[in-house]
């Protein structure tokens, strides 16, 4: 009697769904630290979830290729609309092209850096301090982040040229139409 061929043994296909319910799980992690939300404090216009911790939390334990996964997961799940991000914000795409998207562009490639940080060595708490320190330096100084304020519009040049296209839009053709760099240089 012949075996019919499959791809996967029945053992690596359960490794592959073990390794999925994992990141799924990883991803809702975040998503509920993010709802996680502190009062608006005076010092800041900001208002502090626990989501940073989740993403160098989820970073460390999973390790760098499936922390990835999870943040690249996450953001999927938001870009799509599920309630995922913080309360605060708008939810969705706007929220990722929004002022904080860089932000969240940043996540999986913060959980990557801590991930992949631990998994060189053994495990320790030092190292693992460093490793959370270095992937939230990461999210923090990411070359995604930039302040999408009216003053410096080369910082987040993509969200302008997006603004100014979409209103563009609804008010007509530009004078040559084409959009110019120069349109996006305001004082």
């Amino acid at each position: 009697m012949q075996k019919s061929a499959t791809l996967l043994s029945p053992e690596r296909a359960l490794w592959w769904a073990e390794q999925a319910v994992v990141v799924i799980a990883a991803s809702l992690f975040v998503a509920l630290c993010a709802r996680v939300t502190l009062p608006l404090l005076p010092f800041t216009p900001v208002p502090l979830t626990l989501q940073n911790f989740g993403v160098v939390l989820v970073g460390l334990m999973l390790g760098s290729r499936r922390g990835f996964a999870a943040l690249a997961l996450y953001l999927t799940e938001g870009a799509c609309g599920l309630p995922v991000f913080s309360i605060a914000g708008q939810g969705g795409i706007a929220q990722i092209l929004g002022p904080t998207g860089g932000y969240l562009l940043a996540y999986p490639f913060a959980a990557l850096v801590a991930g992949w940080l631990v998994e060189r060595g053994t495990r320790s708490f030092a190292r693992s301090a460093v490793a959370a320190t270095i992937g939230d330096a990461v999210r923090s100084n990411s070359a995604f982040t930039g302040s999408c304020s009216r003053k410096s519009s080369r910082s987040c040049w993509p969200l302008e040229f997006l603004q100014a296209g979409s209103a563009r839009a609804r008010s007509g053709p530009s004078r040559q139409g084409i959009l110019h760099y120069g349109d996006f240089n305001r004082s």
